[in-house]
């Protein structure tokens, strides 16, 4: 009926059409879930994480800052493509007293490997990778990245996202809320 090399092609069409599927359905911003919801107002987990030169960050070592957690993978294409955008408001809003520190869920060779090639002027740490990972602890129930959590001055979780942070967003998150409209 079909020749080896037709079968080939089809079996590959077919395998391209599924991975384009799920690329597809990744890149959608889920709805909120009532877990996101579950953590709004409550304090942010007591975390100790590493840098890639092995030094320990603690957030309440960020108490009295406005904090965005922001996790992703060297392997995640629209975390990569989120990147820039956090490096822009990292400059733009430090000096208000905010601060953005990207949460590598992926292994530190990698994590070294992209940083050498796409520096980012926020800090980076490593998150635990084992069960519970460090954005499952932080309400991302569905480990969908890039995930993004805000933290309050006073250590409350203000609000999270799953997906790509817009400019707006970015925007609204970190603007002081004394500087807000």
């Amino acid at each position: 009926m079909f020749g080896r090399s037709t079968s080939l092609i089809l079996a590959l069409a077919v395998l391209a059409a599924i991975i384009g599927g799920m690329i597809q359905h990744q890149r959608q911003s889920p709805a909120i879930t009532q877990d996101d919801l579950a953590l709004i107002g409550k304090p942010a987990p007591a975390l100790t994480l590493f840098d890639l030169q092995g030094r320990s960050h603690s957030l309440a070592d960020y108490h009295g800052r406005r904090v965005l957690l922001n996790f992703w993978a060297s392997w995640c294409g629209p975390c990569l493509e989120e990147m820039p955008a956090l490096n822009r408001a990292q400059e733009k809003f430090d000096d208000h007293g905010a601060i953005v520190l990207g949460i590598a869920m992926d292994e530190p060779d990698r994590v070294r490997t992209f940083l050498a090639a796409h520096p980012a002027n926020y800090p980076i740490l490593l998150g635990q990778l084992e069960a519970p990972s460090t954005s499952l602890q932080l309400g991302d129930t569905r480990e969908i990245l890039p995930f993004s959590v805000l933290i309050g001055a006073d250590g409350r979780i203000l609000t999270t996202h799953t997906g790509v942070l817009s400019r707006a967003q970015l925007e609204n998150w970190l603007t002081p809320a004394q500087m807000q409209p």
